[in-house]
């Protein structure tokens, strides 16, 4: 059923009333799996317009089955200044078929400083701050999900303390302007995956981010790791937080679990399509199946973020 901006706001009062001499924070805002009727699949994802424009190639009918049909979250990484514009039509879209939508917001300074071919970001703290607050505020009230900023946390090792104190900043800005300006999405902190950062570690990280700000966390974002080793991974940082958190996985890419690669590796399946968890709130396709994560592996030339076919087929197929 669709909802009623009036009804929706009305059932937001009424979940807030009780909680109004509480302290404020993501508790007091309503569930945005309440607010809608599933997740929203992109009509425009890079494997959809690849099917679309290649309907006559003999992968194309499997490829629209298995991936571009699919919820898949929708990545944003600059947009070339108009960032509120993007982000509002996208949400809105999903608004308008009563949609849940997945984003992921990427555009850290120093983007993917370890590995390499993700690189890029905005220019400076100040550059970041406008970007990620313009974000925050074109979600608005409007229900949602937000990844924020894949491996932010994790690549501490090829950043300078200064730089490590500014990302940190950062992140716990961002996580503030969410908790304000999107009293309906459940945003999280990126954590990395389960063979990088130790657990204790990693919730010292979420903490300075401000991870209480937000919902919770997100883990094997564009990588390979099974769900149950996730979970496991998952339930240790939320143990040295003290307890209270969420997470999410990102399943898109590992349904024969990780070979220790990270980059276009071969032998790689298609996990479970997006659905409210067991151990966890969510299981999302948060990277695009069939998107390149480089230079590397079994694509050489593919760059980084473009969708090749043959990438896709060899997920479906667990090749």
């Amino acid at each position: 059923m669709r909802w009623n901006p009036l009804l929706r706001t009305a059932l937001i009062c009424l979940l807030v009333l009780p909680l109004s001499f509480a302290a404020a924070g993501p508790a007091a805002a309503a569930s945005p799996i309440s607010l809608t009727s599933g997740f929203y699949s992109n009509p425009d994802s890079g494997p959809a317009v690849w099917v679309r424009n290649n309907s006559g190639d003999a992968r194309a009918a499997r490829i629209q089955s298995a991936i571009a049909s699919q919820p898949i979250a929708r990545w944003f990484a600059g947009e070339s200044g108009a960032i509120g514009s993007a982000v509002a039509s996208y949400v809105g879209a999903a608004d308008s078929h009563d949609k849940l939508p997945v984003l992921v917001a990427y555009n850290i300074p120093l983007r993917d400083a370890c590995g390499g071919h993700s690189s890029g970001g905005a220019g400076s703290v100040a550059e970041y701050r406008t970007w990620v607050s313009t974000f925050a505020a074109a979600v608005g009230d409007r229900p949602a999900v937000v990844v924020i900023e894949p491996d932010a946390l994790s690549d501490f090792s090829c950043l300078t303390s200064t730089q490590v104190s500014d990302r940190l900043a950062m992140l716990a800005y961002a996580s503030q302007m969410f908790q304000q300006k999107a009293p309906n999405t459940w945003a999280y902190l990126d954590a990395g995956h389960t063979n990088w950062v130790a657990p204790a570690t990693m919730a010292s990280r979420l903490n300075s981010a401000g991870v209480r700000n937000i919902r919770g966390f997100s883990l094997n974002v564009s990588n390979f790791y099974t769900t149950a080793s996730s979970e496991t991974y998952g339930n240790s940082i939320n143990s040295a937080l003290g307890g209270g958190s969420h997470f999410v996985v990102d399943t898109s890419r590992n349904g024969n679990g990780s070979n220790g690669e990270w980059c276009n590796p071969a032998g790689r399946k298609l996990g479970v399509t997006a659905r409210v968890g067991g151990g966890e709130d969510l299981l999302l396709w948060v990277k695009t199946p069939g998107n390149s994560d480089g230079e590397c592996g079994i694509a050489p030339t593919v760059p980084a973020g473009q969708f090749s076919p043959a990438i896709a087929v060899r997920l479906i197929d667990g090749t």
